[in-house]
C-alpha cells in the first residue's frame, strides 16, 4: 500500500489501528491522521519500538487487511 492509499484509507483503519494498537490515544491518531511516517514514530513512542521494528510492524499490519 502506498502513501496515498494508506493516507486515503486512514478512516477505515483507524479502528483497527486503535485495536491492534491499544496504548495508541485518540490524540495519538489525530496527529497521525494518517501519515504512515507518523504513525511508526507514535509506536516509537508508546511501545519503545525502533524505527525498524515500528516500521515492520506497520507493514505486517497493512498486509493483514
Amino acid at each position: 500500500m502506498n502513501r496515498d492509499q494508506f493516507e486515503g484509507k486512514w478512516k477505515e483503519m483507524k479502528g483497527r489501528v486503535r485495536e491492534e494498537w491499544g496504548d495508541l490515544t485518540e490524540d495519538d491518531l489525530a496527529e497521525a491522521e494518517g501519515n504512515r511516517e507518523q504513525l511508526e514514530g507514535k509506536l516509537q513512542q508508546r511501545y519503545g519500538k525502533s524505527k525498524e521494528e515500528a516500521r515492520k510492524a506497520v507493514n505486517e499490519f497493512v498486509d493483514k487487511l
